[in-house]
Order: structure tokens, then sequence, then C-alpha cells
């Protein structure tokens, strides 16, 4: 506004009027920021530093779990204020296939639904790493992320056995139509376990949303800001994300708890009723 003034020899009403500022903005100085804001706002820019694909939302759970006595206007005014913002393009794809409601099943309780999927990646030296992603579809937990050079389907049948030794077995299985999916060995791993199995139609994935959801986020989070030199970095990196993501990712379906934090009090308020 002053430089206005000084240039153009103008008043401070002309000054204002063109640019449209109310003149009672210029009757105060500007406030100065107190102790506790400046340490907010650097706890804030660490954070987007720690975690530089997370918005202002789960920073708002972060600040609180910290200890901070905050509401959402103000941790994003200051989020806005400090220029932090997660920068985000989204490649829109044609829906194609047979439209499904994904709604039209979804589980009550844990251990009801798991959902399988597989992702890719590759090692520095161009060599291609396959991912089996297991999630439950209820607590949102992710039950394994198994990455090897190839994963065929008795190599998903020994992984099923692993988190069925720890958790149970599944009431149902839902995956697509690929080829270690489809062979005899899953199905005589379901039938032999009671599990039934539930395929999405080709060319729609949104009816596996679910894992289809923890791929993005992994991809995101995790997957697009790594380079892997070896297989076992990589074996080593996931299943520390996977850990990471279960205890510490704050998830809105969840009321902003995370996935291990929401089972747990699942089964202490659940578990003594259906037992």
């Amino acid at each position: 506004m002053l430089l206005l003034e000084e240039r153009f020899g103008v008043s401070e009403r002309r000054a204002c009027a063109v640019i449209g500022q109310p003149r009672s903005t210029q009757r105060l100085p500007a406030p100065v920021p107190s102790d506790d804001e400046m340490a907010l706002r650097a706890f804030l820019r660490e954070f987007a530093v720690a975690r530089p694909r997370w918005g202002w939302r789960r920073a708002l759970v972060a600040a609180r779990d910290a200890g901070w006595r905050v509401n959402p206007k103000r941790i994003h005014r200051l989020w806005r204020d400090e220029g932090l913002r997660v920068p985000y393009k989204k490649r829109k794809k044609r829906l194609v296939g047979i439209g499904v409601t994904t709604g039209a099943f979804c589980p009550i309780r844990p251990n009801v639904v798991w959902s399988a999927d597989f992702q890719f990646d590759q090692t520095r030296d161009g060599r291609t790493i396959k991912i089996l992603n297991v999630i439950d579809e209820f607590t949102r937990e992710a039950l394994v992320a198994e990455t090897d050079r190839s994963i065929d389907a008795d190599h998903v049948v020994r992984i099923l056995d692993k988190i069925a030794g720890e958790r149970g077995f599944p009431k149902y299985l839902r995956f697509d139509n690929g080829p270690e999916f489809v062979a005899f060995a899953i199905a005589d791993w379901c039938r032999f376990n009671e599990s039934e199995t539930i395929f999405i139609d080709p060319g729609s994935p949104w009816q596996n949303a679910w894992v289809e959801s923890y791929n993005g986020r992994m991809r995101d989070e995790h997957l697009n800001g790594q380079l892997f030199d070896t297989l076992f970095e990589a074996q080593v990196l996931n299943e520390a994300w996977r850990v990471d993501y279960n205890v510490n990712r704050p998830h809105s379906a969840h009321g902003w708890r995370s996935p291990a934090a929401f089972a747990a009090e699942w089964s202490v308020t659940h578990q003594p009723s259906l037992a």
C-alpha cells in the first residue's frame, strides 16, 4: 500500500480503492506471531518433510497426538500460510467393464473378507519386482506385502497359510481373474479351509476397491519415492512401510484412527459379545 502511495502520489483512500482493500486494514500493525504459533508452524514444516504425501488433516491428527490443543481451522490456516501442500495430479481413466456396486458385499467384522492384488515395481538394474498385497476389508489392515521377483499360485498359497496361522481363515477371498488366483492351488486351498472366493468382473477394478485404494496409497506415499538397489532392500522397505501404514497412518474411514488402533478397539468392544 505504501508503495502505491509513494510511487503514484495518491492518497491512502485512492490506493485502497484501486486494489479493493478495506482501509481498516491499514489502521493496525500486523500481529506478531506468538512463540506458541511459531512452534506450531515449525511442527507443521517438520511434519511435511517427514510425511510429504500426507495433507493437513493428518497433520491435525499428528499435532493432537503430540499434545497440541488445536482445531481444524487453525491447522488449515497455518498449513496454507506456510505454503505446504501435497502436489497431486490424478490421471482419470475411462471406466470400462461391468458396474457392480462394491458396497453390495461389505464385511461387518474382521476376518470376513480378505482382498488380494498385485503391484509391480523394479530395482535399479531394471529387473521387475512383484508385490502381493492382502488386506482385511473391515479393519483396512495390510496383512502382507510379499515382495519377490516372481509370485505364482503356490507362493500365494504359502502366504495365505502364513496369514491364516496368525489370524485364522477368512470367510471370503476377493481378487481378480489373474492366473495366480484362478489356479487350482487357490481353489483347493479355499475348499479345504471352507473359504469362498469372490472374483471381480474383468476390467472392473472398482469392485475390488479396498485393495485398489491401498495400492494407490502404497504407490503414492512409498513406491514413487523409492529407488531399490536390490530385491532384499525392496523387501525390507516394503515391509517397514506396511507396518507403518497399519500402526501410524490415520484412516478417515475409522475416524482418523490407524487400522491397528481401530482393530484393537473393535476387539475390546465387540469380541466379548461375539464370544
